[in-house]
């Protein structure tokens, strides 16, 4: 089968046209037709880093996580799925998992979900990754009807998906972000948009709340988690994307407020609780089919062999959604 390989990673690495053997299917696992993969940050940051990373392939690498397709064939063992039935899921592209950029994958049916039904297969591609963050920080942090939720980050891919289940989940949601193109993303799934660039942390926790949200979902991260600090309520509960740095947690010890590290690829680098995933994505799916999630998906279309194209718009930062590439 065709496969988009990486001989070596950092910056300059180039995506090559590869030949690769067909996947066996095995026990527990689907072989799945690929019909489109996104293209993640995380993704990314594989790719230049690499051995830099603990959770990089081998190179030479197959790489990519999430994916759309049909079911070609199916393992002993496996429950609830059979062949021609569509899915989704992000199951591959890390540690010893063959990535998504090819035709076919085998996938862990523990990690896998039946695809939105009133989604396109690109659309639906758009979703695993950032739909089980969002949806893993939201519930984590035990958010529910009445509440008011603080997004940090509210249009960008966990973002806007954070945005439209905390309103799903009945809260009152409020996203920060900067400039007309993010502020019509947040209004268009119902939540007040904060400009961070203009007003403070005080002034808008002040004119929004009580005291502090309820809860603060933070996919921002790094030196952002201090704002996200100050804008809890007392007993309140941050989630947070991105935690990699060292800070002072003071303020949270004297809110009594607690923080949520959200790092969805555990299950896939240890094979620890993977049908929690497929759990999530069965999920979300029910959630599209009510017609309360849909994914934004940048406008411009990338075949598999123009995955380095793909890659550098998103680098690029002027992509308006997530950016897929289609087999």
């Amino acid at each position: 089968m065709k496969a988009m390989i990486i001989k070596a990673y950092g910056e300059n690495a180039n995506f090559e046209v590869t030949e690769i053997a067909n996947p066996e299917v095995k026990a527990n696992h689907v072989l799945v037709k690929i019909a489109a993969s996104s293209v993640n940050t995380i993704d990314m940051m594989i790719k230049n880093m690499g051995a830099d990373l603990p959770l990089s392939p081998a190179a030479p690498a197959l790489l990519g996580m999430d994916f759309s397709g049909t079911v070609e064939a199916a393992g002993e063992g496996v429950v609830g799925f059979a062949v021609g039935d569509e899915v989704y899921g992000c199951a591959g592209g890390l540690g010893e998992l063959p990535g998504t950029l090819t035709d076919f994958i085998l996938a862990d049916s523990n990690l896998i979900g039946h695809k939105p039904k009133e989604l396109t297969m690109r659309e639906t591609a758009a979703l695993p990754l950032v739909g089980i963050t969002a949806y893993e920080g939201l519930t984590r942090a035990g958010v529910k009807t009445g509440q008011k939720v603080l997004i940090h980050g509210g249009s960008g891919g966990v973002g806007h998906l954070a945005v439209q289940l905390a309103k799903y989940f009945g809260a009152e949601v409020f996203a920060t972000g900067t400039g007309d193109k993010q502020k019509a993303i947040v209004e268009k799934f119902g939540a007040t948009f904060i400009d961070y660039t203009t007003e403070s942390v005080a002034d808008y926790t002040a004119k929004y709340t009580d005291g502090g949200f309820d809860v603060v979902f933070d996919t921002v991260g790094g030196a952002n988690l201090t704002n996200s600090m100050e804008a809890v309520a007392l007993n309140g509960h941050i989630s947070t994307t991105v935690s990699l740095l060292e800070i002072d947690l003071t303020p949270l010890h004297f809110k009594g407020a607690s923080l949520h590290v959200v790092f969805m690829l555990i299950p896939m680098l240890h094979n620890y609780k993977r049908e929690q995933h497929g759990e999530i994505l069965k999920r979300l799916a029910e959630i599209s089919n009510k017609g309360y999630l849909t994914p934004i998906v940048d406008e411009n279309q990338f075949s598999l062999e123009q995955v380095e194209d793909a890659y550098a718009h998103l680098a690029s930062g002027t992509a308006i959604g997530k950016v897929v590439v289609e087999n």
